[in-house]
């Protein structure tokens, strides 16, 4: 059996999608399994450093909508029939009726864009009308998919409410949890410290962590709230990692005079992100909606006491790792935030997300991904 892993497109800079394309890559290889990644061509977006927005999103469709089948089809034509097709994002399931249907999969992530084109407010993924088109047409594919993995049971149950009932067949689809697309593992203090100085975090001082982007959906307001709601009770500093906060955000926590409490650190290195985690005094996540979670599982694994939305999927991935409150609400979000400092809860807090996050071991993903391949696609 030879795997073709179909990946996105260069210029969409989906950091995330890449990262499991890769762990798919390096596991399937591991097991001495031929594989070969397929990824759009960049041609017409060829000047452009981002096809995110303007005229050079339309480039980077032709790209992707009008060359890359037409490639797919060549390489069809090209291959012996024991070649398993898998694409690794739900965004890209317009690509599904260029290969052969037995023998393709793919995978979906979340329905997040999806549902916001659809006009379902609680996505928080607001649609341009081209994009509103767009998502429709994913959906479509993704309903007509033979075999599909969902990360969680969640998306799968949000995708199934979605599609057409008369046209879709279960049989075949199947939840597949993400596993770990790299090791975090808890940090010795004294290490964690000496990286987060070379920041413009202070190690001394307590830290609140949120890793992320500044989209409506991931809820970064809501950790200003929080610490303006805790008063005097705690006096310590957000850190809001990935994407540095917005001026709007900025500008929120200057009018709640807490804004010399709020620190970014753009993009960290994996190093220093395992050092936020394992030294931090809460990870909180108090996303509106998210397809599976991977910052939730990261945070157990580096012994950090989590603080969650209690909207699915974040209850079904972190489990009994995590305490789960409103995100709507910061005095809840203050409530469960003043527990930790109960130390025997906060211990067994940190106990049970180290036996949670066994499920989510890479081996595991990558196993159930080959039987998966197996068992539904007709070799």
């Amino acid at each position: 059996m030879k795997i073709v892993l179909i990946g996105n497109y260069k210029l969409d800079g989906q950091e995330s999608m890449d990262r499991f394309l890769n762990m798919l890559l390096n596991g399937f290889q591991n097991r001495d399994i031929e594989v070969e990644v397929l990824k759009p061509t960049v041609l017409f977006g060829l000047f452009f450093s981002s096809t995110k927005q303007g005229l050079a999103k339309w480039f980077g469709y032709m790209d992707k909508y009008i060359v890359f089948p037409c490639h797919l089809l060549i390489h069809r034509l090209k291959s012996n029939k024991n070649i398993v097709y898998h694409i690794t994002d739900h965004s890209n399931a317009i690509y599904l009726p260029y290969l052969p249907k037995n023998t393709s999969s793919i995978t979906c992530h979340d329905v997040l864009a999806i549902r916001g084109g659809l006009g379902y407010a609680d996505a928080y993924c607001p649609a341009t009308p081209f994009g509103k088109i767009l998502q429709k047409w994913i959906l479509k594919n993704l309903s007509n998919a033979n075999n599909l993995a969902a990360v969680s049971n969640f998306t799968m149950n949000q995708l199934i409410e979605l599609s057409d009932e008369e046209v879709i067949d279960l049989k075949n689809w199947q939840v597949i949890y993400n596993g770990f697309n790299a090791p975090f593992k808890p940090m010795n203090r004294e290490r964690a410290a000496s990286l987060i100085s070379t920041t413009s975090l202070n190690p001394d001082n307590e830290f609140i962590f949120h890793i992320g982007s500044n989209l409506e959906r991931k809820n970064r307001k809501l950790l200003i709230d929080l610490i303006v709601e805790l008063k005097e009770k705690w006096k310590g500093n957000i850190c809001f990692a990935g994407k540095p906060a917005t001026n709007e955000i900025m500008e929120y926590a200057k009018t709640l005079g807490v804004e010399n409490r709020v620190i970014s650190i753009s993009k960290p290195n994996h190093d220093v992100l395992v050092a936020l985690y394992s030294n931090c005094t809460a990870f909180i996540f108090p996303s509106f909606s998210e397809g599976f979670g991977w910052p939730l599982i990261e945070a157990q694994a580096c012994g950090s006491p989590s603080i969650a939305s209690n909207l699915n999927p974040m209850p079904e991935v972190g489990e009994q790792g995590a305490l789960y409150a409103n995100p709507n609400s910061a005095v809840d979000f203050a409530n469960a935030f003043l527990k930790l400092q109960d130390a025997e809860l906060k211990n067994q807090l940190i106990k049970r997300g180290f036996e949670n996050i066994k499920r989510f071991d890479s081996s595991i993903m990558i196993d159930k991904y080959l039987d998966f391949f197996k068992d539904n696609l007709q070799l």
